[in-house]
C-alpha cells in the first residue's frame, strides 16, 4: 500500500493522511478500546496530518488521563488518539478502521491486555 493513506470519520468532517507502513498493529481490550472495536497503528506525530476537522474533534480522557481519545463531534467516530510514549515523544494511535483501503481482518494484530 502506498503512502500517504487517506482516512476519515464517517461523516467526512474529520480527514487525515497517514504516511507510515501498516505493521505491528494492536488491539486492546480495555474498557474503551474493546467497546470501540478499533485496530490501532502507533506512529510518530510526524506521520499524521489532520487535513480537515481538527476543530470538529472532542477529547475524552479517563484513568491516568495520559491518552487523548478523540472523536468526531458530528458522527462520533474515533479516528485516532494521541499521547506521549515512554520517551516523551508525541505518538498517535490511528484507528485503522477509518483508513481507506485497509482490510483490518487480514492483519495479525498484537493483543494488548489493557483490561488488566
Amino acid at each position: 500500500m502506498s503512502a500517504p493513506l487517506l482516512g476519515s470519520c464517517h461523516c467526512q468532517a474529520v480527514t487525515f493522511t497517514l504516511d507510515a507502513p501498516i505493521e505491528n498493529t494492536v488491539t486492546c481490550n480495555c474498557s474503551i478500546c474493546g467497546r470501540a472495536g478499533a485496530v490501532y497503528l502507533f506512529v510518530p506525530e510526524s506521520a499524521v496530518t489532520i487535513t480537515s476537522g481538527a476543530d470538529n474533534l472532542t477529547d475524552y480522557q479517563f484513568g491516568k488521563k495520559a491518552i487523548h481519545h478523540t472523536f468526531c463531534t458530528t458522527c462520533g467516530v474515533r479516528t485516532h488518539g494521541f499521547g506521549e510514549d515512554e520517551k516523551g515523544n508525541m505518538t498517535y494511535a490511528i484507528n485503522l478502521r477509518t483508513v481507506e483501503g485497509i482490510d483490518v481482518d487480514s492483519l495479525e494484530s498484537m493483543k494488548y491486555d489493557g483490561k488488566s
